[in-house]
């Protein structure tokens, strides 16, 4: 049995660090003198307190290591878990590569503001439509998933630009959104849904660039509803008239937005 200050020597962690493991439930001593509650370690413990070490080394959190104590009982086990945290490394370096480039491209302008007076809100009544759509519970860039599925399904029977329906009153994680095509004539496809979107009366206005800035028109409608007393309704539509391609994102500057609030009178 080693005393706590030789253990230490020994495995290379400090007095305090051993300290702490024993708190978190991750390498106890074998033994503890009931009357000074001095820590004894064994050999056993120094395996264990090694293989602490080297995962420490590795970049492991606490919680990982833990989970690793509890769970690994032989080199085999071992050897999986390392491959597994492979595996979330090569995400998380993927995911801040995105990040990067997401950076790189993020102009912000704390004037921006200014930009609520360039809006013309226009009330206007929107004709019943049939459309192909697609609705789904989820991440709005999930969207960036059904899009080119539901064009696929619609081909050469488009009928106009595409649109989302936005059901719910505030942001929400998971959001619920229906992707929309206006089409000539009904599709026989079961993956999809044709239906006719009601006459309904609306907010109108128009959004020039990306969609960064999109707010800056919902706050402009938002702005207008509250001083005429009127309540914004769901789903409200944003309609891409010129947007990202498929392949090709192009130039956000360039993009229009044409959006639709349904209201009714308070």
């Amino acid at each position: 049995m080693y005393k706590i200050s030789q253990f230490s020597k020994i495995s290379g962690l400090t007095i305090k660090a051993l300290r702490y493991y024993d708190e978190a439930n991750i390498l106890k001593p074998s033994f503890r003198n009931e009357e000074n509650q001095y820590r004894y370690y064994n050999d056993s413990d120094l395996k264990k307190a090694l293989l602490i070490k080297n995962l420490r080394s590795l970049g492991f959190s606490i919680m990982e290591i833990k989970e690793v104590i509890e769970t690994v009982e032989n080199e085999n086990d071992l050897a999986y878990i390392l491959q597994e945290k492979i595996k979330l490394i090569e995400k998380n370096i993927s995911n801040e590569k995105e990040l990067i480039q997401k950076i790189s491209l993020s102009a912000f302008s704390f004037d921006a503001a200014h930009k609520i007076n360039d809006y013309l809100i226009e009330k206007k009544e929107i004709q019943k439509m049939l459309v192909a759509s697609i609705r789904f519970t989820g991440k709005y860039s999930d969207l960036d998933k059904y899009v080119p599925i539901l064009y696929k399904k619609v081909k050469y029977n488009k009928d106009g630009k595409h649109f989302n329906c936005y059901f719910d009153e505030e942001c929400v994680e998971n959001a619920d959104i229906e992707l929309c095509i206006p089409i000539k004539k009904r599709i026989v496809d079961t993956s999809i849904e044709c239906k006719i979107l009601p006459k309904i009366k609306a907010l109108h206005t128009i959004h020039y660039g990306g969609y960064d800035t999109l707010y800056l028109a919902y706050r402009a409608v938002f702005k207008y509803a509250n001083a005429h007393n009127l309540e914004i309704l769901t789903p409200i539509r944003e309609i891409y008239i010129k947007s990202l391609g498929m392949i090709f994102k192009g130039n956000p500057d360039n993009y229009i937005t044409e959006i639709l609030f349904p209201y009714e009178i308070d």
